[in-house]
Parts: structure tokens; C-alpha cells; sequence
């Protein structure tokens, strides 16, 4: 079209909004992935990785899983999930044990030292974010309790 401008400057990640619906929908998924994707990266440290942290995340809340079960889980092929399980398995973070029900298929259990590596990048996790809250004034501080209070029911539906 003649005398419209359709580019995309590099600092927007997508076009213009149709509605202030749709502005803040575009503004609330950038700040949780900006903001996840930060949390991600100060807790891992040089004990696991991002995906190895949700791996035991997944076993210590809901566990124990095939490698299958957490390959659907994490959406990645079989391959990936088993290097991911055999750096953990290295590290002594989870044990395998073979399926009660089919002798071929192993089962993926967090152990006591998995449970404690992921204590711990929660703990730098919350740390992160609690030294960013603290820098924030009481107004703004109730601002991110209630939309935090939102988006956990955002997400619960």
C-alpha cells in the first residue's frame, strides 16, 4: 500500500496492537518472558542449567517420569531429554530405576543432592528478584502483588 509504513522497528518484537487489549497482552508477554528468561539465568550458576533445573523441577514436584514422560513434558525430542537426564544422572541429581509395569522403560526419580541443587537456584532466584522488589516503592511493591495475585489466576483457567 502506497504511503503506509509496515516495518518494524528493531526495538519491537511485533507489530502494532489492534486494541489496548492487545497492547497490554504484548506488554505483559514481554515483560514475563524478559523477566522468566532473567530468572532462568541467575539461578543456574555453574551447578545445572536452565533445562536441567526444570527437569528437577518436574521430578520433585510430580516425579517419577520416563524419558518420555519428560521429553513430552519439556516439548523436545527423546535424544535431548536423555542428555539432559544422563548430565543430571552424572552429577548424581536423579537416579534411574526400571518401570514397575514395563521392565523395558526406566523410570527418572530426583535424589537427595537433586533436591538440593534445586533449593538452591530457587533460593538465588528469589533472592534476584526480592533485591529487585526491595528497590521499589510500597505503592509499586502493591502494583506487583496484585498483578501477581492476576496472573496466577490468569494462568489457573
Amino acid at each position: 500500500m502506497a504511503g503506509t509504513d509496515t516495518t518494524i522497528s528493531p526495538t519491537q518484537d511485533t507489530p502494532p496492537a489492534d486494541s489496548p487489549q492487545d497492547s497490554l497482552a504484548i506488554e505483559l508477554r514481554t515483560a514475563v518472558m524478559r523477566t522468566s528468561r532473567r530468572l532462568r539465568i541467575e539461578a543456574t550458576g555453574d551447578a545445572i542449567t536452565p533445562g536441567q533445573y526444570t527437569v528437577l523441577a518436574h521430578l520433585n514436584g510430580n516425579g517419577p517420569f520416563t524419558l518420555r514422560g519428560l521429553a513430552d513434558l519439556e516439548h523436545v525430542q527423546a535424544p535431548s531429554m536423555t542428555r539432559i537426564v544422563n548430565a543430571l544422572a552424572d552429577q548424581e541429581f536423579v537416579s534411574r530405576q526400571v518401570h514397575p509395569d514395563d521392565g523395558r522403560q526406566v523410570n527418572i526419580t530426583i535424589t537427595g543432592a537433586g533436591r538440593a541443587v534445586l533449593a538452591e537456584a530457587r533460593e538465588q532466584r528469589t533472592a534476584w528478584l526480592a533485591q529487585r522488589v526491595a528497590g521499589l516503592s510500597d505503592e509499586d511493591r502493591g502494583v506487583l502483588s496484585r498483578a501477581a495475585q492476576l496472573m496466577q489466576e490468569m494462568s489457573g483457567k
